[in-house]
């Protein structure tokens, strides 16, 4: 993966006219932006966005603005907009919130009596995870194994966490790319094995430490991470 970091050359998406714009904007950013696509030190011209999308400046500056609440730019007013540096602190504190609810999570379902029902979801889930890892679409194997944790939330009624969780998750989410980049898919693919089949079993007490071990493999490999992509990360 090329470590500099280009002027953007933004991708016209369709935008749906009849809903409101800044919405789609903001979605379609900071999926480039999570999946490195858009990577950390990348300008944003405001004038380029409005061009690219056929947009004013309005639903620009305010998906913007959502961008640098959830920590994934960071604007210098009068000077520049920049996809932020992995801020490995902020990683770290979305990595305990979601640890802290997953793990619940996983107690729950297992101890419940749809932990077989739910189990078997999730091997489907995995299944499909094992056919993605070996492709190289990297993007649609992070689309699956996200669908794989959502299946958590929902199996343990927490929808409504899930946003939540999403919105503080950019900084880990991103060290996960680069996880994956450095390691491969057969780590994240074994990690879902062992929860399916503890959950399956009805085991809540094994299928909290296999996803505690599951969520915390990227943080237990920063400093490869940080040797491997310096300009990448802001270590404090």
């Amino acid at each position: 993966m090329p470590r500099e970091a280009p002027t953007v050359k933004m991708i016209r998406s369709d935008l749906d006219r009849t809903r409101q714009i800044a919405p789609q904007i903001l979605e379609h950013l900071r999926e480039r932006i999570l999946s490195l696509d858009l990577r950390p030190g990348t300008p944003l011209s405001r004038a380029e966005l409005q061009q690219q999308f056929g947009s004013s400046q309005t639903p620009v500056r305010d998906a913007l603005m959502k961008l640098e609440e959830e920590g994934l730019v960071t604007v210098y007013p009068q000077y520049a907009t920049l996809v932020s540096k992995i801020d490995v602190d902020l990683a770290r504190q979305a990595h305990f919130m979601r640890r802290a609810v997953e793990q619940e999570a996983v107690f729950t379902i297992a101890s419940s009596s749809e932990a077989k029902a739910v189990g078997d979801r999730l091997a489907l889930a995995t299944e499909t995870l094992a056919k993605l890892s070996e492709t190289t679409q990297q993007g649609a194997f992070s689309d699956a194994d996200r669908a794989f944790h959502w299946i958590i939330f929902e199996a343990a009624r927490i929808e409504h966490l899930w946003p939540i969780i999403r919105r503080h998750s950019g900084h880990i989410d991103r060290l996960r790319r680069l996880d994956l980049s450095a390691h491969g898919k057969q780590r994240i693919i074994d990690a879902h094995a062992e929860i399916v089949d503890a959950v399956r079993s009805g085991k809540p007490e094994t299928a909290e430490m296999a996803m505690k071990r599951h969520l915390s493999g990227t943080l237990s490999a920063i400093e490869e991470i940080a040797t491997q992509f310096p300009d990448y990360l802001q270590l404090r």
